[in-house]
C-alpha cells in the first residue's frame, strides 16, 4: 500500500485543475489519483478510490462544495480531508463550520497553497498513526473544532485554538486571548465550550474557559478561593463550583 498521500481535484475548470496539478508537483508526499470536473463525477470518484484529501471548488455547475460533502458523508460514508478552493470569501465560514482542513481563496500563491496542503498532510499522517484518536468528537458526534474562524477588522481570522490561552465572557460576547492579541466575538461560552476539546479546555468560571496547556499552576489566594495561573502572568479567577474540575486534571 502506498505511503504517499492521495489526492483528488475536484473543479469544472480545466485551468484550476491544472494549477493544482502543477503546485502539487512541488510536494512529494502528495499524488494525484484523479479529478473530477463535475460534483457527480466528484461523488463518483471519490467513492471509488477513496483518497485522502479532496481539493474542493465551492462552485460547480450541478451542486455546490458543501452539497458534495453532505452527499458524501450522508449515512457515515467515506469522507477524505477537504481543502476548499475558490474565489469567493464569503463561504469561508461555512467552511470551517463543516470541518474543512483550509479555505483557499482563489488566486492564491504558492506559499499560501503550501501551507494548506502541510496541514493536511500532518492530519493524515496523524490520523494514520492513530486512527481511533484521529478526530475526537463532541456530544453531539461531530468532531472538536480545531480553529475558530470570525470576522475581525475586515478580514477573515482563521485561528487554531491550540493558541488560545483563555476566552472570557463580556456580555454578549466571548474575548479570544492568545500569547498576544485578544479578540472579541459575538458569541456565546456555552456554544463555544460545546466546539472545544474538555480535555484540552476547562471551564473555571461562568464566565471563564482555560486552556490547559497554557496554565502555570491553580493556588489558594487569601480570601480562600482559588486562581488560576496562566503561563504569561495572567491570573484567571475559580468558582468554587468548577474546581472540582481542575482538581480533577491535577490528579490524573
Amino acid at each position: 500500500m502506498s505511503m504517499k498521500i492521495q489526492a483528488v481535484l475536484a473543479d469544472d475548470e480545466v485551468l484550476a485543475r491544472q494549477k493544482l496539478r502543477q503546485l502539487l508537483r512541488e510536494i512529494s508526499e502528495i499524488e494525484i489519483v484523479g479529478e473530477g470536473s463535475s460534483a457527480a463525477e466528484t461523488i463518483d470518484l471519490v467513492r471509488t478510490v477513496k483518497p485522502d484529501l479532496l481539493f474542493l471548488d465551492v462552485r460547480m455547475p450541478d451542486m455546490d462544495g458543501f452539497e458534495v460533502v453532505k452527499e458524501l458523508s450522508n449515512g457515515g460514508g467515506y469522507m477524505p480531508c477537504v481543502i476548499f478552493t475558490t474565489a469567493y470569501d464569503r463561504y469561508a465560514l461555512r467552511a470551517f463550520e463543516i470541518h474543512a482542513v483550509d479555505y483557499l481563496l482563489k488566486p492564491f500563491t504558492l506559499e499560501r497553497f503550501r501551507s494548506a496542503t502541510q496541514r493536511a498532510v500532518e492530519h493524515i499522517k496523524a490520523a494514520r498513526q492513530n486512527p481511533s484518536a484521529s478526530v475526537t468528537a463532541g456530544p453531539n458526534g461531530t468532531p472538536y473544532t480545531q480553529r475558530i474562524v470570525f470576522k475581525s477588522k475586515g478580514r477573515i481570522l482563521f485561528l487554531p485554538v491550540s493558541e488560545i490561552c483563555w476566552i472570557g465572557a463580556e456580555e454578549n460576547y466571548v474575548r479570544i486571548c492568545t500569547q498576544s492579541e485578544t479578540h472579541l466575538l459575538r458569541e456565546t461560552m456555552t456554544h463555544l465550550e460545546e466546539k472545544l476539546d474538555p480535555n484540552t479546555f476547562l471551564r473555571v468560571h461562568r464566565s471563564s474557559i482555560v486552556n490547559l496547556q497554557y496554565v502555570k499552576e491553580v493556588r489558594p489566594e487569601v480570601d480562600g478561593e482559588y486562581g488560576v495561573h496562566m503561563t504569561n502572568g495572567q491570573r484567571i479567577a475559580m468558582s468554587r463550583g468548577y474546581r472540582a474540575r481542575i482538581k480533577n486534571w491535577l490528579e490524573r
